[in-house]
């Protein structure tokens, strides 16, 4: 079987890195080597012990001194949003009538929906994002489209087809009936498919009706393996509308609660305005809050408290998120670039090792797939980033005076793109290089 041998600079999370000076949470070679075969990790460690247990004809890939990392995580996307990122004025839910909503109609045409997810994958890429969990259209169609691109490429990924049958103009509603035989449907043809992962995908409790979450619930019942994703407590009017739509519900969180939709593999993108209650209900049923910052600030919706949130006595399960195209990046250093602002907002730091270990180990463990993804343990699959922290001229001048790795992690989350991804690998092979170099 074929080998690669790459060298470079190698860190990989253990755990969660309580300060700068937690060596203990993090494994870093200065002369790292990793031995991939077979799309997997085969060994790992100091180049020079991993070189002695490569075949005679390895592939030897130099990247010094770049850092190799795992791929990036993306736990909320919407790919049929690229064609509306950084629309002007509004916030979420004039958002959604304005501009996604009639953006999402184009979905219906499968020539439109396999452009776009081509587009959209290469984007993840260049990016150095090697695994979203995402939202596809209404259109079953649409789910397809994404998942076929994803296999082709053999990525890990997470998507399903939204369910949403009221409160959207008419050529994006299904039916409760409807979308649980389609969702059905995708699910048999393509959950397990390689490295293709489902998740039930309820837009929002505002644009299902109480039969659509019953259905929603039914399914995931039915495949007790799926994720499920949906929006909560991401905007005020929002929350209210939620209220009035659902008045026997104690609160935002208690309709998906009631529904059986809370879980391990339950993604709740944003979560902002949770009250204590509800972030209780969380954290119980094991939950995941989606802290997605850069469209939390760009649609005015509010400011994620991020360190409250892991202080609980039960701590709230976190993952992080572009949420393009309410979000304004597709590259996961920006991301956590905002992200540290509003954490700062807040009247708290995050160190430069946690946002790697969230990008990384913590993404991977919020969405239940850290024994596949996330690290570079052996055994897990190959997917990589490589990154340059000297990749533009004010990168290279500050990293004249960056000493320690601290100090080049957090240049690359604040100063860092997609420049700075030398390479992006999955599944042991590289993928950025081999993008088109014109977009089409």
């Amino acid at each position: 079987m074929n080998q690669t041998l790459l060298r470079g600079r190698t860190l990989t999370f253990l755990r969660w890195p309580d300060t700068t000076e937690d060596h203990a949470a993090y494994r870093y070679e200065e002369d790292g080597g990793l031995l991939l075969e077979g799309g997997r990790i085969a060994a790992a460690g100091a180049y020079a012990e991993v070189a002695a247990k490569a075949g005679n004809g390895a592939q030897c890939i130099d990247h010094r001194p770049h850092l190799l990392l795992p791929g990036f995580i993306d736990a909320h996307v919407h790919f049929p949003q690229m064609q509306v990122i950084a629309s002007y004025g509004t916030e979420l839910l004039d958002w959604l009538n304005k501009y996604t909503f009639p953006e999402e109609t184009k979905f219906s045409n499968a020539q439109h929906g396999r452009r776009i997810a081509r587009l959209f994958l290469d984007e993840m890429v260049r990016q150095g994002t090697t695994t979203v969990s995402a939202y596809c259209s209404v259109h079953k169609q649409s789910a397809e489209a994404f998942f076929a691109e994803s296999h082709e490429r053999n990525m890990l990924n997470i998507a399903g087809k939204v369910m949403m049958d009221r409160n959207a103009p008419e050529q994006l509603r299904d039916t409760p009936e409807s979308s649980f035989d389609d969702s059905k449907a995708l699910i048999e043809e393509w959950h397990g498919k390689g490295r293709q992962l489902y998740a039930v995908t309820p837009r929002f409790a505002i644009t299902s009706s109480p039969e659509q979450l019953e259905m929603a619930g039914a399914l995931m019942r039915a495949f007790p393996d799926l994720h499920m994703q949906t929006h909560l407590s991401e905007n005020h009017a929002e929350i209210a509308f939620t209220g009035e739509l659902y008045p026997w519900a104690r609160d935002y969180t208690d309709v998906y609660e009631h529904y059986g939709l809370l879980g391990p593999r339950a993604l709740f993108g944003h979560c902002i305005h949770l009250s204590d209650r509800e972030a209780d209900a969380l954290s119980q049923s094991g939950s995941v809050a989606v802290f997605c910052p850069t469209s939390n600030l760009f649609l005015g919706s509010g400011l994620f408290d991020y360190q409250r949130y892991r202080r609980r006595s039960k701590p709230l399960r976190i993952a992080t998120a572009t949420d393009v195209g309410g979000g304004t990046n597709y590259s996961m250093l920006r991301t956590m670039d905002e992200g540290y602002k509003v954490i700062a907002l807040n009247g708290e730091k995050l160190n430069p090792f946690a946002s790697f270990w969230q990008l990384t180990r913590g993404n991977a463990e919020a969405l239940s797939i850290a024994d596949r993804v996330g690290t570079l343990d052996v055994g897990t699959d190959a997917d990589i980033v490589v990154l340059n922290p000297s990749a533009t001229p004010a990168m290279r001048l500050r990293m004249e005076t960056a000493g320690t790795l601290a100090e080049q992690l957090f240049l690359l989350q604040t100063l860092g793109d997609d420049r700075a991804v030398v390479e992006t690998y999955v599944a042991g092979k590289p993928a950025k290089s081999a993008l088109p170099a014109v977009v089409t």
